[in-house]
């Protein structure tokens, strides 16, 4: 496995990790690298070009001269696509350029890509990617002290706001999460810098050989008893005789008061 050295935003060496063979040590395929480039690509552009034709251009509908006996050359429409200011024949009309590509390919591809920037040496693991401040200033001052290079992409697990606050305003930086890490971007810059964080999820994610988790088989428990009933106590034969005389008391009207 390789290993690589853990900085601080100081440059300096804090520690090692070990990445995995098959993500940051894997053959750079070119082939898979261009299919998920050109579909990034596609999925990105938008796709709204238009042109009119030749019933959407300005125009009267007037046949402008005669169609004979004029010598000139016989027209139907001052919008004609022949004329200036005409319609456009076979223009491009809006349309959607995206398109599937298996999952397994985009995978793959993030695993040359990542492989290819280890092996250039542009592959920098920091300990933790956290910015004391907002200002842009101090991020720049941070990337010059760990590679000096002007076109970075920043990789980090969570949310952190100074961080995207101070990057958004930098050209040629761009501060991406992992599970929506794109191979266009890995390529484009120059520099990728990724937080110990960002170096788990990826290696958890890109495992070719990942296995589900296995839920542990739970024993049946058997339910608890029913608690057992207590025994009434037998009635005594004065209560049995109370209780008649009692419903016929309550069932009894009570009497109305009349008039003296």
């Amino acid at each position: 496995m390789p290993v690589v050295d853990v900085v601080n935003l100081d440059g300096k060496k804090v520690g090692q990790v070990e990445l995995a063979d098959a993500i940051f040590g894997a053959k750079v395929n070119r082939h898979l690298l261009h299919e998920a480039t050109r579909w990034y690509q596609r999925e990105i552009r938008s796709g709204t070009h238009k042109t009119k034709d030749k019933s959407e251009v300005s125009g009267a509908g007037r046949k402008l001269w005669r169609q004979k006996g004029t010598g000139r050359a016989r027209v139907g429409s001052i919008r004609s696509p022949l004329w200036r200011h005409g319609g456009t024949v076979h223009g491009p009309k809006p349309r959607d350029y995206s398109y599937a590509l298996p999952k397994k390919m985009l995978l793959g591809a993030l695993r040359s890509a990542l492989s290819a920037k280890l092996a250039e040496q542009k592959l920098t693991v920091v300990d933790v990617l956290e910015l004391a401040t907002h200002k842009t200033k101090g991020l720049r001052e941070t990337l010059g002290k760990l590679n000096g290079s002007k076109s970075a992409l920043l990789v980090s697990h969570g949310q952190n706001r100074n961080l995207e606050l101070a990057s958004r305003n930098l050209e040629g930086v761009k501060l991406a999460a992992p599970h929506v890490l794109q191979v266009y971007d890995v390529l484009k810059h120059d520099l990728l810098v990724l937080s110990k964080d960002a170096v788990t999820r990826l290696s958890h994610t890109l495992d070719p050989e990942r296995r589900p988790v296995v839920v542990p088989d739970v024993e049946t428990i058997a339910p608890a008893a029913a608690p057992a009933k207590t025994a009434a106590a037998p009635k005594t034969a004065a209560a049995k005789k109370a209780k008649p005389a009692a419903k016929k008391a309550a069932k009894k009207p009570a009497k109305k008061k009349g008039k003296e």
